[in-house]
């Protein structure tokens, strides 16, 4: 299969986003990341398609917090899933409307929770009854009424079926026991400020299984519906999670949105069959999705040698950009972008970064025999879990520029960043024989 027959979207000979590859590295160096936004556009459109009008989208703002990402986005009408108070200032400055922000996330600080309330954002995710309390109080103290979210932990779940669908899920890091939550469900109800909507349960990650996508939705929806009627408050809102997935092999399918849409479609039905949850609206979060293939990392071949029987391609970027292969042990598809490796025979080649680490490989063994000294390899599926969860100040290499594409125009969206922009940062360490104050 040929380069532009697998990635039509993003990487053709020569090209990024439709793009000339080596004019975008000339004008921002590599290594260097690209987005494709018409790309996710489309990708947010294809979704929205396969849906019922019942559910709503918002983008899991973990996966690629880059503020353009965010604003077009925002501009798709797309809501934000934000998990830190860091996340909300930005999708806050990207000008989301409050009322499709929801703040989850298993460590949240009373500063974040006070920021959600005073913005006032469409639901909190509650994962403890300790959170439940500390967020009352600072609902109260901003006079403010907040709605909730209560959040059932997967290790704790007494449904054997939910556990195989959601997994460990952090060991019981993130949310409550079944017990807990109905406590925590009734406590929602009697204080006067906070108002319990529905329920959040997370999702495997990155799950490519129509069927088990939709099994876990309905057993969300499920549970959500006993929970508001035990407690007696009217459902409004199931959050399922994300976990949509993309494929990170060409031998992996693709979810099939058609199948997920029909599962979730007759979800749907269900619950506008019954009075109490005729107007619940149903949540999915997705990240990786959306902006996951619509993102590579182009970095430059600095050297290339033989050793023993393997060949090795040492590239200007390595997993101080791209840390996700090493930490999940699943590797990225790369492709040459320039030079002669699409007609060279397809020999194999390691992929190694600059670092002073083995660790140090993007990808082992892939058939790119043909790669020189100057040639551009793009590293695929990196718009979400790229930059974002990277570890760029290791060695202290240069940071790489984040650009944009949309409608054939690139737009620069986080400058590359030197080793002085943080060394500028540091503080020198005072003359030992110069007195304090002095």
């Amino acid at each position: 299969m040929t380069l532009a027959a697998r990635h039509p979207a993003l990487v053709a000979t020569g090209r990024l986003a439709g793009l000339g590859a080596e004019d975008l590295a000339s004008r921002f160096g590599t290594p260097l990341f690209v987005y494709d936004l018409d790309a996710v556009s489309a990708r947010v459109e294809a979704l929205r398609s396969a849906l019922p009008t019942s559910f709503d989208l918002a983008f899991a703002v973990k996966a690629n917090p880059l503020l353009a990402v965010l604003q077009h986005l925002r501009g798709l009408e797309v809501g934000a899933d934000v998990a830190s108070g860091g996340e909300l200032r930005h999708v806050l400055r990207a000008g989301f409307d409050p009322a499709r922000i929801i703040l989850t996330g298993p460590g949240k600080r009373d500063e974040e929770l006070a920021a959600a309330v005073i913005a006032g954002i469409r639901v909190v995710t509650v994962e403890s009854r300790g959170e439940l309390r500390r967020l009352a109080a600072i609902a109260e103290a901003a006079g403010r009424v907040q709605p909730i979210l209560l959040r059932l932990s997967a290790a704790a779940d007494a449904d054997a079926e939910r556990v195989r669908i959601i997994g460990d899920a952090g060991a019981g890091k993130f949310g409550m026991d079944e017990g807990d939550l109905r406590a925590a469900a009734l406590d929602a109800v009697a204080s006067p400020w906070l108002e319990p909507w529905g329920v959040h349960a997370f999702g495997a990650s990155n799950l490519l299984d129509a069927d088990v996508l939709a099994a876990h939705v309905a057993s969300t929806v499920e549970l959500a519906r006993r929970v508001a009627a035990e407690a007696g408050f009217p459902l409004r809102l199931v959050d399922a999670g994300g976990g949509l997935g993309i494929p990170y092999r060409d031998d992996e399918p693709p979810l099939d949105l058609a199948l997920l849409g029909a599962r979730l479609t007759a979800i749907a039905q269900g619950l506008a069959r019954e009075a109490a949850t005729a107007g619940t609206r149903v949540l999915l979060e997705p990240g990786r999705w959306l902006v996951g293939p619509a993102g590579a990392c182009v970095t430059r071949v600095v050297a290339r040698k033989r050793v023993g029987e393997s060949e090795v391609a040492i590239l200007d970027g390595g997993i101080h950009h791209l840390l996700r292969p090493v930490l999940v042990g699943q590797p990225h598809r790369a492709v040459a972008v320039t030079g002669d490796a699409s007609g060279a025979p397809a020999a194999a080649v390691t992929l190694a970064g600059p670092l002073c680490t083995g660790l140090d490989i993007l990808v082992r063994d892939v058939a790119l025999g043909g790669l020189r000294v100057g040639d551009l390899v793009a590293v695929l599926d990196v718009g979400a879990y790229g930059a974002t969860e990277s570890m760029p100040l290791f060695l202290s290499h240069a940071m790489p520029a984040e650009v944009v594409v949309r409608g054939g125009t690139a737009h620069p969206a986080r400058p590359r960043l030197e080793p002085e922009t943080w060394l500028d940062r540091h503080l020198d360490l005072p003359d030992p024989e110069v007195p304090p104050g002095s």
